[in-house]
């Protein structure tokens, strides 16, 4: 069966070449270690962690004001309940606050970028946060990357580990990505959120929803890392 996973190898996406491996991998037995996963308590992580566009200090952050909601979900399709999912971004400028992004784009000085939250009984989590912008990042000549928000996952344990990359629906340089490409076709629409127009607020912000299925055949893919 053909992985949905984008191989480790990818030429149009130019640093898979130089960190690709080049043996065959090791199978290892799974122990009790792979098997399980961290025991996340709710006590760190708080409501606010979910809310990207307000700094703790009043500040709001600048851009198209989106709602992210979701469900996620193992290979029978069961609800995975009290499980951390993080999320990273570039602002609505398309710049991200790290010291190695030199985008000449404004930074958002009330925008971190970061947010987490844990899933509910049902498997549910929900973000708001601003739409990122598209950003040039130097694989080939005039090469953006279409507006994306990371997610990481650690599921109910460690192999179902997942980092993955939600896109926004209908973005005009999805012909023109290699990372995007690199997720056989069968597969790629798993990493674009739908438009949620029940999840709407009038006047206040738009919705998108994404679901994902952290292992089996219908898996959300995973980064090319």
């Amino acid at each position: 069966m053909t992985s949905h996973h984008p191989p480790l190898l990818s030429p149009g996406y130019r640093s898979t070449v130089l960190r690709a491996p080049r043996q065959a991998p090791i199978l290892l037995p799974r122990s009790l270690s792979e098997l399980t996963g961290p025991a996340l308590g709710e006590g760190p992580v708080a409501d606010a962690d979910a809310d990207l566009t307000l700094d703790g200090t009043g500040g709001e952050a600048q851009g198209q004001r989106i709602i992210v909601h979701g469900q996620v979900r193992d290979a029978g399709g069961k609800p995975v309940r009290d499980q951390l999912v993080e999320v990273w971004q570039a602002n609505a400028a398309g710049r991200y606050r790290h010291q190695r992004d030199r985008h000449d784009a404004p930074l958002d000085p009330h925008f971190t970028g970061v947010g987490r939250t844990l899933t509910d009984a049902d498997g549910r989590y929900r973000f708001v946060t601003v739409k990122p912008g598209a950003y040039p990042w130097g694989n080939h000549p005039n090469a953006w990357r279409p507006a994306h928000i990371h997610f990481s996952l650690f599921g109910r344990a460690f192999t179902q580990r997942l980092v993955t990359q939600m896109y926004f629906p209908d973005d005009p340089l999805f012909a023109f990505d290699p990372i995007y490409h690199a997720v056989p076709e069968f597969a790629r629409d798993r990493l674009v959120a739908g438009f949620d127009l029940d999840a709407t607020v009038d006047s206040w912000a738009l919705g998108f929803r994404f679901d994902i299925v952290v292992t089996g055949d219908a898996a959300t893919p995973k980064e090319t890392r």
